[in-house]
């Protein structure tokens, strides 16, 4: 039996019509023959992940997943599963791992909002980095993997894949700084004096390299797929928040993982030497290597700005969760996300 994330029935709040769906696919879905089963990946924040099977044409099941956007009122510039489904096209000719793309639909007369619909990767979700039931040996592999993946999506030529008109090429910072300050602003549910600093401070002192890369945006242990038993990532999940940016602000919010204590994202607190994990410094290194690089300046600048980020984000999925329209029932549970890491992040540059 194929090994995937965990699954649990469609919540309520996002049930649709499965025999419309089902309608759907057997005309856009090549070999599909019908027999849907749908549940729900307990997992994520953001859009909507559900798991399908279903009858092909082959006389076996085939296995996919759909993301889609979550109901209620959205902010204009997130949930653009489009985007996905667009980035993850055009990377499968790459060494980039990612899930097979199979369609887009924009008809939102089909399940109620836009979806896409990818393969179903056999793998691990790991989303504690203490690796439960991992060796040493193979969790030093693993965090070698997602740093050899990340390297070989900054050196992808946006332009030779179809993505030159990705994102605007350039002042990636300071476009996102003004994008999360006035999201943050927007959803914000109490006065949290770091960020008004953060958002005060952060665009007057932005690093004058400027390179630009496809950019993940969320990169992370939990955003990936690990192979069933061998410690190497097979395929990226979640690229909502990529475009074309700074790598060095995607490599940050790889690493602020070992400035936070809590998970999914903390391992601040844990004996790195005894699981086999690289030091922060051993593992901008092995990037640098990687990439070219002789050394990084102004690190903790773009910690910061992740940390910012990831304020903002926290502040959204908190909201989302007040108004009952989050794809995880725990969402409501952040509600010290935002103040705890733009404290962090001041304090990293003040």
């Amino acid at each position: 039996m194929p090994i995937y994330a965990k699954t649990v029935p469609v919540m309520e709040r996002h049930r649709f019509d499965v025999a419309s769906l089902d309608r759907y696919l057997r005309g856009h879905l090549a070999g599909y023959r019908g027999g849907l089963e749908v549940h729900q990946f307990d997992s994520g924040h953001s859009n909507p992940t559900f798991f399908l099977s279903a009858e092909m044409v082959n006389g076996r099941r085939g296995d996919f997943v759909l993301r889609k956007k979550p109901p209620g009122k959205l902010v204009a510039s997130a949930h653009q599963v489009d985007r996905e489904f667009r980035v993850i096209s055009a990377l499968a000719a790459t060494d980039v791992p990612v899930a097979p793309a199979h369609l887009l639909c924009a008809d939102k007369s089909v399940i109620g909002q836009m979806f896409y619909l990818m393969s179903c990767v056999e793998g691990r979700i790991l989303t504690d980095p203490s690796m439960p039931g991992c060796t040493a040996e193979e969790r030093a592999a693993i965090f070698d993997s997602m740093n050899d993946v990340l390297a070989r999506l900054h050196k992808v030529d946006p332009v030779a894949v179809g993505l030159g008109d990705y994102g605007r090429s350039g002042q990636y910072i300071a476009r996102q700084l003004s994008r999360w300050s006035r999201q943050y602003a927007e959803l914000k549910t109490e006065n949290i004096p770091a960020m008004d600093k953060l958002i005060a401070w952060l665009p007057e002192n932005i690093p004058a390299e400027d390179p630009t890369t496809i950019v993940h945006g969320d990169y992370r242990l939990g955003n990936l797929i690990v192979h069933p038993v061998e410690p190497r990532i097979v395929a990226v999940l979640d690229w909502e928040l990529s475009t074309l940016g700074h790598p060095l602000c995607d490599l940050a919010y790889n690493c602020i993982g070992y400035h936070l204590g809590e998970p999914p994202h903390g391992f601040a607190n844990v004996d790195l030497g005894k699981l086999g994990l690289p030091t922060e410094d051993d593992y901008v290194a092995a990037y640098c290597r990687r990439t070219g690089r002789e050394r990084i300046q102004h690190w903790n600048y773009y910690l910061a700005f992740s940390l910012f980020r990831l304020a903002a984000i926290a502040q959204g999925v908190y909201r989302r969760g007040l108004a009952g329209n989050s794809s995880n029932p725990d969402s409501i549970k952040v509600s010290k996300a935002p103040r705890e890491r733009a404290e962090l992040a001041w304090s990293l540059v003040s």
